[in-house]
């Protein structure tokens, strides 16, 4: 599974770079706050394959990083994704740059 850095998510964000970033946690942990405005809660992702671009690259997102790892194994095993990547440490790694 590819991971990347909170430090270079900022980048990319920064940079107004072109990627997709999916918050996956549940819409009271998204209410909180967020780093970005598409949230698609985990229970959903599976039934939400197709607001998943496969034509850049996307990076997904929970809390800790535990729940994104999870479904980026599902996403990859079953519908072949390639272009899936998950947040270092997870939201809470974002917050502490």
């Amino acid at each position: 599974m590819k991971s990347i850095s909170p430090k270079e998510v900022q980048e990319k964000l920064l940079n107004k770079e072109e990627f997709q970033l999916i918050d996956i946690r549940e819409p009271y942990e998204f209410e909180d706050g967020a780093i970005c405005s598409n949230n698609i809660p985990l229970d959903e992702m599976m039934d939400s394959i197709d607001k998943i671009s496969r034509s850049k690259q996307v990076v997904i997102y929970c809390r800790s990083g535990k729940r994104s790892a999870s479904i980026i194994f599902m996403l990859e095993k079953h519908h072949q994704f390639k272009n899936l990547f998950n947040l270092e440490g997870g939201y809470t790694a974002y917050l502490d740059l």
